[in-house]
C-alpha cells in the first residue's frame, strides 16, 4: 500500500491545491482499481490541511470510493479506529458504505476488533450475513442476529456519486379522521429516548420535535400536541419499527447520517423506553417481542401535506392506559 508509483502528477496537484484535476484522479484510479494509489490521493489530501491547502473534498471522495469498492484490505484501511477522522465528511457513515459491496467473510479477518468492525457486522447483518464471530466489541446492545418479529429495515444504496435514502415501503393508509381531545402531559422517559433518536435532525438541520405522553387514548395524545382535527392510520408492530429504525438511521436534511445499525439500535431502545424498560436494558428479546405486539401503533398527520423528513406516530398502551404522540420534522 505504500509505493509512488505515478505520484508525480499527485504531488503536483496537491501543490496547486487543484480539486477538480484530483476529482479526476480518483475516478481515473478507481477505473484502474488503483487501489493503493486511490490511497495515497486520500492520505496527501488530508496532510495538506498542514500547509493550508483545503484539500478535505479529494480527501472524502477518495476514502468514500475505497470504502465502497477497494479490496478488503483497502477498506480496512479507511476504517482504522486509531485516526479519529475517517469518514468525517462522507455522505454516510463508512461502516454502512464498506458493507454494501463487502461481506462480512470478506472484511473479518482485515478489521481490527474495534468498535467500527462491530457496526460493519450490525450493518452486513441487515443485509443478510451471518454474524458468527464472538470477539466483536458490544457497542450496540443488541443481537447480532435478526429476530424474527423484526421488520425489512429500510437500507441505504450508495453509487460513486450519491446516495438513496429510501423509507420504509408502507401500504396505502386507510385514514380515520378524529378530534383529538386536549389532555394534560405526564413526564416518561420516552421523549428523550425520541430525541435522541432524531438529534442528527434537531442539533445539525432544521428539525423540530414534540412528544407527548398522557393517561389516555390516542385523541388525548393529539390533544396534548395541540391539534384539533387529526387522521390516524394503523401501523403493524414491524412497520412502525421500520419507521423509527428509518429516523434513527438518517440525518434528517443536513445532518449527519448515522446508519442502519444505529437506526435498528433506536428503534430497540425507543421500544423499551416506551416499556419503562431502560433501566432493564439490554432487555430480552421476548419481552421486547411481546411489548412491541402489545402496543397499538398508529400513523397521523393534520391532513397537512408531507414535506422534508417526517415521522409521525402514536403510540397507546392500552393495559398502562397511556398513549404517547410523536412528531418529528425536519424540512429540506
Amino acid at each position: 500500500m505504500s509505493g509512488s508509483v505515478g505520484d508525480d502528477d499527485l504531488d503536483e496537484l496537491i501543490h496547486r491545491a487543484d480539486l477538480d484535476a484530483l476529482v479526476r484522479m480518483i475516478d481515473d484510479r478507481c477505473s484502474d482499481s488503483d487501489w493503493a494509489g486511490l490511497l495515497r490521493v486520500r492520505d496527501r489530501a488530508r496532510n495538506a490541511v498542514e500547509t493550508g491547502r483545503q484539500l478535505w473534498p479529494a480527501a472524502t471522495l477518495a476514502e468514500y470510493r475505497l470504502a465502497l469498492l477497494a479490496e478488503p484490505a483497502f477498506v480496512a484501511a479507511v476504517l482504522d479506529e486509531s485516526d479519529g477522522l475517517s469518514g468525517r465528511f462522507t455522505i454516510g457513515p463508512l461502516t454502512e458504505v464498506a458493507a454494501q459491496h463487502h461481506t462480512w467473510a470478506e472484511l473479518s479477518g482485515e478489521l481490527d476488533r474495534g468498535p467500527r468492525a462491530s457496526f460493519v457486522a450490525h450493518e452486513r447483518l441487515l443485509r443478510g450475513d451471518d454474524i458468527a464471530d464472538t470477539d466483536l466489541p458490544d457497542v450496540l446492545d443488541v443481537p447480532l442476529a435478526l429476530q424474527p418479529w423484526e421488520p425489512a429495515y429500510a437500507l441505504a444504496t450508495y453509487t460513486d456519486v450519491g446516495a438513496e435514502f429510501p423509507t420504509p415501503p408502507l401500504s396505502d393508509p386507510v385514514w380515520r379522521s378524529i378530534t383529538p381531545v386536549a389532555a394534560p402531559r405526564l413526564d416518561d422517559d420516552v421523549e428523550l429516548a425520541v430525541r435522541q433518536l432524531v438529534e442528527p435532525w434537531l442539533t445539525h438541520s432544521n428539525g423540530q420535535l414534540d412528544v407527548a405522553c398522557v393517561e389516555g387514548d390516542a385523541e388525548a395524545a393529539l390533544g396534548a400536541l395541540g391539534l384539533r382535527r387529526a387522521r390516524l392510520a394503523p401501523l403493524s408492530s414491524p412497520d412502525a419499527l421500520a419507521l423509527l429504525a428509518w429516523a434513527g438511521a438518517s440525518g434528517g436534511a443536513h445532518g449527519r447520517r448515522r446508519g442502519a445499525a444505529a437506526g435498528r439500535f433506536g428503534a430497540w431502545w425507543v421500544l423499551a423506553a416506551l416499556g419503562d424498560l431502560l433501566d432493564d436494558w439490554p432487555v430480552p428479546t421476548d419481552e421486547l417481542a411481546a411489548l412491541a405486539d402489545e402496543l397499538r401503533w398508529c400513523r397521523f398527520d393534520a391532513g397537512e401535506p408531507t414535506l422534508g423528513w417526517t415521522l409521525q406516530l402514536v403510540v397507546e398502551d392500552a393495559a398502562e392506559g397511556h398513549a404517547w404522540a410523536i412528531s418529528a420534522h425536519d424540512a429540506t
